[in-house]
C-alpha cells in the first residue's frame, strides 16, 4: 500500500501559541482530517459558538484530552490534589462535551503514584474506569488509557508499557475503555511493534511525534526529524487493524529552538509531507 493510509490529524497542543479559533480556521486550510480537542482551549461560556464553528470546519474530531484526566495528581495538572475530586472533575468533562463528541474517545491516564505506591494507583485506576465506562458508554463516548514515557514516572504516570495497559484495560473489560497509541511514549519498551499487534482492536487512538534526547518535559520533533521507528510502528498499527486518525501530538516548551517560535503552518505542512515518506519508506 502506498501513501499514508491513517487519517492526518492534529493534536491542539502541537499548535499551543493558537486560540482554539485560530486551530480551526488553520488545519481545515491546510488539509488537516480530523482534530484532537484539548479542554485546555475551550471556553465553557462560547461553548456551543466554538462547537458551531468546528462544525463548520468540516473537521472530524478524533479524540478529546480532558483538562484534568489523571486519576492521581500530576504534575501537568496538579490540582484539585484529591483523587475523588479529581475523577468528579473527569467525570464533569466527560457529560459537558459527549454532546459535541459523540464516539469519541477521552483520553486519561493514572496519574502519579503518590509516595512510589505504583499498585495502588494502579488499583486505583482500574476502579476508577469501572466507574467512568458505564458512564461513558450512556454518554455516546468512548475513554483511551495512555500509557506515558518512562520519563514521565512520578510526574504524570504509573505505566510506561503497552501491556501494563492492557492490563488494566482488561482488568475492567468494559467495551467503552481503550487504548491511547503515543508513539513518543512507548517506542523505547522492548519488542514495541509485537506489543502494537498484541493490542490489537483495543487501540483507540493513535499520536505521533519523533524523539531526541529531552531538554526539557516538552520536547517532542517533526515525524521523521528523530530516532523514533516510525515507519515500522505505523505499519504494525495497521496490521493491528487500526483504521482512525493519526494525530500529531507535540510539545515543544522550555527548550532554546521550540517549535512553538516557528512557522506553525509550516510545520503542519512539514509533517504531512512526512508522514507520506515514513509510511512508503523504512528508515535507512
Amino acid at each position: 500500500m502506498s501513501g499514508f493510509p491513517f487519517a492526518f490529524g492534529m493534536n491542539e497542543f502541537t499548535t499551543q501559541p493558537w486560540s482554539f479559533e485560530e486551530d480551526i480556521q488553520n488545519y481545515a486550510a491546510l488539509g488537516v482530517e480530523t482534530i484532537e480537542l484539548c479542554e485546555a482551549k475551550l471556553d465553557p461560556h462560547r461553548l456551543d459558538e466554538q462547537m458551531a464553528l468546528l462544525q463548520e470546519s468540516g473537521l472530524t474530531v478524533s479524540s478529546f484530552q480532558p483538562a484534568v484526566r489523571t486519576f492521581g495528581a500530576s504534575k501537568m495538572m496538579p490540582y484539585p490534589q484529591e483523587p475523588e475530586r479529581r475523577l468528579a472533575r473527569l467525570e464533569d468533562s466527560m457529560r459537558r462535551f459527549a454532546p459535541y463528541a459523540q464516539g469519541v474517545p477521552f483520553v486519561v491516564n493514572t496519574g502519579a503514584p503518590e509516595n512510589g505506591d505504583i499498585h495502588g494507583c494502579i488499583t486505583r485506576t482500574i476502579d476508577s474506569l469501572r466507574h467512568l465506562a458505564p458512564l461513558a458508554a450512556d454518554l455516546g463516548i468512548r475513554l483511551s488509557l495512555e500509557p506515558l514515557n518512562p520519563t514521565s514516572i512520578n510526574y504524570e504516570t504509573a505505566i510506561w508499557t503497552i501491556d501494563q495497559a492492557l492490563d488494566i484495560i482488561r482488568a475492567v473489560d468494559h467495551p467503552a475503555l481503550g487504548l491511547c497509541l503515543d508513539y513518543w511514549n512507548i517506542w523505547q519498551q522492548p519488542d514495541a511493534c509485537e506489543a502494537i499487534l498484541r493490542a490489537g482492536s483495543l487501540i483507540n487512538v493513535v499520536q505521533i511525534s519523533d524523539w531526541r534526547t529531552p531538554r526539557s518535559a516538552g520536547d517532542r520533533r517533526i515525524p521523521g526529524k528523530g530516532s523514533i521507528p516510525l515507519h515500522d510502528m505505523l505499519h504494525a498499527t495497521w496490521d493491528a487493524g487500526f483504521r482512525g486518525a493519526c494525530a500529531v501530538e507535540i510539545f515543544s516548551s522550555d527548550v532554546p529552538d521550540s517549535l512553538y517560535d516557528g512557522d506553525l503552518k509550516a510545520l503542519i505542512t512539514q509533517c504531512r509531507t512526512a508522514l507520506n515518506q515514513i509510511w512508503d519508506t523504512p528508515a535507512g
